[in-house]
């Protein structure tokens, strides 16, 4: 659990420092929730609190959930457009960080030659991209949930564990071994283990 843990830490926060070079919210949240879901997870693993775990396969679902949007989102699946600023809370107009600076992308940066135009507002064009942004991000939410998946799959199977070990477990005083075989004397007889003066 500890390597999935660590793999899932490692997606996640590389996932986290591209969106924050783009400045997308909604996936910036996202992923801060996933860290700290996971840091519970591996808290619950090793501390045996099944509870934990149960928390981190409820996110799971929902984490998987959100990365299905995320890849219909960039593929434009019913209707969704990749060119509007949902990811951003329509907070500001930024984009996939992926979309400026992808493999072999090369930017360049038109000033307006037009007069009323503000000094500092300028075009991007980008050009010679060997991946478009939206397949990487796609990648991404595709490698955050094969991830997930997996880890969704072992928390149910140490969430079992633990529960075979809670029941099975034997209270000090509880039924013993030998207890059950023999019927219950109702009168103990004692018996003096050295002489009496």
């Amino acid at each position: 659990m500890f390597c999935l843990c660590v793999f899932l830490q490692l997606a996640a926060l590389e996932r986290q420092i591209f969106d924050f070079l783009g400045f997308q919210w909604a996936p910036i949240l996202g992923n801060f929730l996933q860290i700290i879901v996971v840091i519970l997870g591996l808290f619950g693993t090793i501390q045996f609190r099944p509870r934990y775990i149960v928390v981190y396969t409820v996110w799971t679902a929902l984490w998987v959930t959100w990365n299905v949007f995320i890849i219909c989102f960039y593929l434009e699946v019913g209707g969704l457009s990749k060119e509007t600023d949902l990811m951003t809370f329509n907070i500001s107009m930024h984009r996939s960080w992926w979309r400026e600076h992808g493999p072999g992308c090369i930017r360049r940066v038109v000033r307006p030659s037009a007069p009323g135009i503000l000094e500092d507002y300028s075009y991007v064009s980008v050009t010679g991209c060997i991946i478009d942004f939206q397949y990487l991000e796609v990648i991404h939410s595709a490698i955050q949930i094969l991830l997930s998946l997996i880890g969704f799959v072992y928390a149910c199977y140490v969430i079992s564990v633990f529960m075979e070990e809670e029941d099975s477990f034997d209270f000090i005083g509880g039924l013993d071994t030998y207890s059950y075989r023999q019927p219950p004397q109702e009168h103990v007889e004692l018996k003096p283990v050295g002489k009496v003066l």
